[in-house]
């Protein structure tokens, strides 16, 4: 068996603990965990040359360790000459040891790769407490080398927590890392 991500541990050693004793819950099962996390890449350039959408998924391949799903338009657009059920870009969704390992990754390694970081945006919640980011620059990953993308393209990140709230999802993926903007 492998062994769990470090994340893992740091939660449950230091984050319930920790959420416990903030938000008062009285049991461990209570305290908000992540849920799942979705990386979404829109692509419509590949209306025009499906190569980019192989490429895109590839990429998401790499990022996440497992296959991408493509996504297709649900209803034709005429002005964007866009056919109902057209491939227009990939999703990925993780779930367990591989999504505290990509949350890893991207906490740690990928925000601090940004030019001019100072944060990620406190107001990205959703209400429900969930968590969306956007990209512009997928080269921020290390796994993604300047060599192996032709095309720079950007991506969503949706964390997905069991929070009930936004305040306590904004605590948990503080006590998690997440490197949130102060506020002025």
């Amino acid at each position: 068996m492998t062994a769990q991500p470090r994340l893992i541990e740091f939660y449950r050693k230091t984050v319930v603990p920790q959420l416990m004793k903030e938000f008062g819950y009285t049991s461990t099962m209570a305290v908000p965990r992540l849920s799942k996390i979705v990386i979404n890449m829109g692509v419509g350039a590949a209306k025009d040359d499906i190569k980019i959408l192989d490429a895109a998924v590839e990429e998401l391949g790499l990022l996440s360790g497992q296959k991408a799903a493509l996504t297709r338009a649900r209803k034709s657009i005429a002005n964007f000459k866009l056919r109902e059920k057209m491939p227009i870009g990939c999703r990925v969704t993780m779930r367990g040891a591989r999504m505290y390992e990509f949350y890893d990754r991207f906490v740690s390694i990928a925000l601090p790769r940004v030019r001019d970081f100072r944060g990620v945006p406190i107001k990205s919640f959703d209400g429900r407490g969930n968590y969306t980011m956007g990209i512009t620059d997928s080269l921020i990953f290390p796994e993604l080398g300047a060599a192996k993308v032709e095309r720079i393209k950007g991506m969503n990140i949706t964390i997905v927590t069991t929070a009930a709230s936004d305040n306590e999802a904004r605590a948990l993926l503080a006590a998690m890392g997440m490197p949130f903007r102060k506020a002025a």
